[in-house]
């Protein structure tokens, strides 16, 4: 399918955004850099994702190198109320959120930014998570176990947590896993 054919880079060190493009089908190289992911603590939080990937896709433009070649870039947050939960900083803090996330619905927003020499588009993904409360024990068993120092919110939805502990999901798994693949699919044959 030209779809999949398509001469993709990716901009994202992510190993699940790679193993997700890999199961789709993708074909793609991997190139990044490093960017300043900061942005106005004003800004809707269901905006940031979104904004935070058209970033990371316009720092690494330097990679196009012929019209052919599409720049993925992406960013997933995991939303709650009006608050964003970002990777922890550490034990301590990776405890905090999910005992602020334990029983209750949050959101995962990821943004994605198709970017070519000559056109740009930027889109979101959404998918809703409820988890079932979680004792201090099983908290800490899984941020010791899982490490998911380089994940927003503490976790990953393909790891125990989100086998053993979600009890619910409205939109795509993949979404939560760090992106959209069908929005991404649908966006590809567009561009």
């Amino acid at each position: 399918m030209k779809i999949l054919e398509k001469n993709i880079i990716l901009a994202s060190k992510s190993p699940r955004r790679k193993q997700l493009l890999e199961e789709a089908g993708f074909s793609f190289e991997i190139k990044t850099k490093e960017v300043d992911e900061s942005f106005d603590p004003e800004m809707d939080v269901t905006a940031v994702a979104a904004f935070l990937a058209g970033i990371k896709a316009e720092a690494c433009k330097e990679f196009l190198t012929n019209e052919n070649q599409i720049l993925l870039a992406a960013d997933s947050t995991v939303v709650m109320g009006d608050r964003i939960y970002n990777k922890p900083r550490d034990r301590a803090d990776a405890f905090r959120m999910l005992t602020e996330l334990s029983g209750n619905k949050h959101s995962v927003y990821t943004g994605v930014c198709l970017l070519s020499k000559s056109k740009k588009m930027i889109f979101k993904g959404r998918s809703d998570v409820w988890f079932d409360k979680m004792s201090p024990e099983e908290k800490y068993w899984y941020i010791d176990r899982y490490k998911p120092f380089d994940k927003a919110g503490s976790y990953g939805v393909q790891e125990w947590l989100g086998h053993c502990k979600i009890s619910k999901i409205e939109g795509t798994y993949a979404n939560i896993m760090g992106l959209p693949v069908d929005l991404v699919y649908k966006n590809l044959a567009e561009f």
